[in-house]
């Protein structure tokens, strides 16, 4: 939403198992956060850890900003384009992985994306001028893309073909892979005006992909557009 990060919190359930073992659990855990905060300049400060019996972890997440300068959903203006930080295509990559049809390239490429900060995406949003942005994660693109144009009041067009994609995505929904969230998100295609043309498309699956650590999803002035990509593709 724009702020500043200052402090985090964390949780984390370890599994059942001997002292020594949840222990290099939660070290490890606690080191793999600490890797993606210390570029940020936020402070780990403290948190709760219990056992049970999966793995789990979080973080709250503390930050500074000023109230008038706040990023939202709602905000997008008629005229803007849409941006997408990161490509899709976790979800099913994630899925094949779970049932052993994927291969360890498309996995590796898929958590190289993941760990890709937004912190230097979102920075340059704001110098060009970012209307509204919400991050792509569980509701997949036209879930959170509704999101933002019911709360905007607009609505919005999507090229399909330009929606960046991770490497074999296709392939996995070829195969009929497709995350168990799915079907939950398939439900919002009754928000897609022209269904029945998208819907032929081989990546349209894709629209409905839940992302874990996706990117940002933003509106953009149209005049900005250009240099943005442009800043953003420079930036990695």
């Amino acid at each position: 939403m724009g702020a500043e990060l200052q402090s985090t919190l964390a949780i984390a359930t370890l599994p059942y198992g001997r002292e020594r073992v949840v222990e290099e659990t939660l070290y490890d855990v606690l080191a793999g956060a600490l890797h993606i905060l210390e570029p940020t300049g936020a402070v780990l400060a403290g948190g709760h850890s219990s056992e049970g019996a999966e793995l789990a972890f979080g973080l709250s997440v503390n930050g500074l900003i000023n109230p008038d300068k706040v990023w939202r959903k709602q905000g997008l203006l008629p005229g803007d384009a849409i941006v997408l930080t990161m490509p899709v295509g976790t979800g099913t990559l994630f899925a094949a992985e779970m049932r052993t049809k994927a291969k360890g390239r498309w996995v590796d490429a898929a958590i190289q994306s993941m760990l890709a900060p937004s912190q230097q995406a979102a920075d340059c949003l704001q110098r060009h001028g970012a209307t509204a942005c919400t991050d792509l994660t569980g509701f997949g693109i036209v879930g959170h893309l509704v999101e933002m144009t019911r709360a905007s009041g607009v609505d919005a067009v999507l090229t399909i073909d330009a929606i960046p994609l991770l490497d074999d995505a296709m392939e996995t929904v070829r195969a009929g892979i497709l995350s168990s969230l799915q079907p939950q998100n398939l439900r919002l295609r009754r928000a897609i005006h022209d269904i029945e043309q998208a819907s032929q498309h081989p990546a349209f699956p894709l629209l409905f992909d839940p992302q874990t650590a996706g990117g940002l999803l933003a509106g953009v002035p149209k005049q900005n557009v250009s240099a943005c990509i442009d800043e953003l593709h420079a930036l990695g």
